[in-house]
């Protein structure tokens, strides 16, 4: 599955607006809005996001091989899936807009998390179903600290796979949906 790739930008205008308005990381700027638009066309069952979050090596280190490893299940499976949309700036939240704007039946942002404990690369990944203005926490359903050393990207995609899949069958995401995919092994039980 080859997709094209969408480069976007929050209405944060800098790392130090971004910080101290995290509601303007929330929104996209005009020109992406307007880039949306323009690519907008029949509905797609997913919408991916790679985002710089709070540590945007951790987005150019681990997204790339979860989106890999994801788009291969979904091809398999059937399940359509949209640009490939790069945000910067951006804030979990944002995705609502882009899947929205893109007609998408649920959204995926991977986003660098707040480095702690020692880790300044871990990518959480959430997941709304039907996104769109109103949507809250308690909508999303997030596989966090995505790394070599805890949750393999492999493993990660694996588990939003599943999500995904159980997502469009009910219909819903959030805390309506709990994993109960068969566990994967975290890297350090493997030894």
């Amino acid at each position: 599955m080859c997709l094209p790739i969408l480069p976007l930008r929050s209405c944060a205008t800098d790392r130090g607006v971004y910080l101290q308005r995290p509601d303007l990381g929330r929104q996209l700027d005009q020109a992406s809005i307007d880039l949306l638009r323009s690519k907008a066309s029949d509905a797609v069952d997913v919408v991916l996001i790679i985002a710089d979050g709070l540590s945007a090596t951790a987005a150019q280190r681990h997204a790339t091989k979860v989106v890999r490893t994801l788009l291969a299940s979904l091809s398999q499976a059937g399940i359509s899936a949209g640009p490939i949309c790069v945000a910067t700036q951006a804030r979990v939240a944002i995705a609502d807009q882009i899947g929205q704007l893109l007609v998408g039946r649920l959204s995926i942002i991977l986003i660098g998390e707040r480095p702690g404990l020692g880790n300044a690369d871990s990518l959480g990944a959430y997941l709304t179903y039907n996104p769109g203005p109103g949507r809250t926490d308690a909508d999303r359903n997030c596989v966090s600290n995505i790394n070599p050393r805890h949750l393999p990207p492999a493993a990660a995609a694996t588990t939003l796979f599943w999500l995904i899949q159980q997502s469009i069958h009910r219909r819903l995401s959030g805390v309506q949906l709990k994993d109960e995919s068969t566990p994967v092994p975290s890297i350090g039980s493997l030894h």
